[in-house]
């Protein structure tokens, strides 16, 4: 049977990936919106140093990170500037 310390550090560390998975959300939210490639900012070291495949699947599925993809997307078609000969 875990102690309560043990169950109280466990909450804490929960804690702590859920601030890290905030902030990455909100720096690929913002690098998105600057006009960069998901695929380039998934690649930087801010990204990889803190989330493991597991951990970047679940942002990835994160509401805020579909928006900015979305809207993305949208303005691509407005715009009609798709990236493809970048």
């Amino acid at each position: 049977m875990a102690s309560l310390t043990e169950k109280l550090q466990a909450f804490l560390e929960e804690m702590a990936a859920d601030v890290v998975e905030e902030r990455v959300v909100e720096y690929i939210v913002r690098e998105v919106h600057n006009g960069r490639k998901l695929t380039d900012v998934l690649s930087d070291p801010y990204v990889k140093n803190r989330l493991n495949e597991e951990k970047l699947a679940h942002v990835l599925e994160n509401p805020q990170v579909v928006s900015a993809l979305e809207e993305e997307i949208a303005r691509s078609f407005k715009t009609r500037e798709f990236g493809f000969l970048d």
